[in-house]
């Protein structure tokens, strides 16, 4: 019986570093907007809010919107991009409000198409209408 070795690919050194987005929550509530975790990058439920200026829109869509904005941010600062998310959960107190955003979540997510749930629940300010969630995997480099 022959015995095959196969080289396997060098691993990346053990990573844990914490992502911030510079909102106010992050900072009151004491947790980070992503952590980076080896290949694995979290990224913390994330809501509509602009963190630079914390404002946010009415309008569930647009607040969808901004939280892709948000999580493509953490997400490049840990190297990666939305293709490498592997899981979604989205959170909203309202599920007719789910419905409406499909369209902006399928442009993001249609051709990655990542393990997702939705749930429907309360979340921590009434001005919010969606908080997404998100886990990635950083691809190896050459």
């Amino acid at each position: 019986m022959t015995e095959r070795l196969t080289e396997q690919p060098a691993e990346r050194p053990r990573e844990r570093r914490a992502i911030l987005s510079g909102s106010t929550f992050e900072e009151r509530i004491g947790y980070a907007r992503a952590v980076v975790d080896g290949d694995w990058v979290h990224v913390s439920g994330t809501t509509g809010f602009d963190y630079t200026a914390m404002t946010i829109s009415d309008d569930v869509v647009e607040q969808a919107e901004q939280c892709l904005r948000n999580i493509e941010a953490a997400l490049a600062e840990a190297g990666c991009t939305l293709a490498d998310v592997v899981r979604v959960r989205y959170m909203l107190p309202d599920r007719e409000d789910f419905e409406p955003c499909w369209p902006t979540l399928r442009s993001a997510f249609g051709g990655i198409r990542p393990a997702a749930t939705m749930l429907v629940c309360g979340l921590s300010d009434p001005r919010m209408k969606i908080e997404i969630e998100a886990y990635a995997r950083r691809r190896a480099t050459a």
